[in-house]
């Protein structure tokens, strides 16, 4: 949160009401660290937000991204000889394996 330009500090008042609403139970002592820990990433939000430009556009990716895919040529591809040739078990133009699943399967 910021007022002209300066972050507001998050009151444990505040991180009570929240803690509330979320339906969470903190303790006395939870409600300091979690004040002070909001605090801080209200105070780091404010610093980045001055940085921004509004000339600078939204990336998802701090470097541009380029595809770098070859183009697609249609190449000959292995026979049906040649791709069996070191199968350890051929069988009706197929590789063989081993049966995993029952015969009801």
């Amino acid at each position: 949160m910021t007022v002209a330009g300066e972050p507001k500090s998050i009151s444990r008042e505040e991180v009570a009401h929240l803690a509330r609403l979320s339906r969470l139970a903190l303790s006395e002592d939870e409600l300091d660290v979690y004040a002070k820990q909001l605090d801080s990433i209200l105070t780091h939000v404010a610093s980045v937000s001055e940085v921004a430009a509004d000339d600078v556009p939204g990336t998802a990716h701090p470097a541009e991204l380029a595809n770098v895919l070859r183009p697609d040529v249609v190449v000959p591809g292995l026979s049906t000889d040649a791709a069996l040739s070191g199968a350890p078990a051929v069988e009706q133009d197929r590789f063989a394996v081993p049966q995993i699943l029952g015969e009801e399967q």
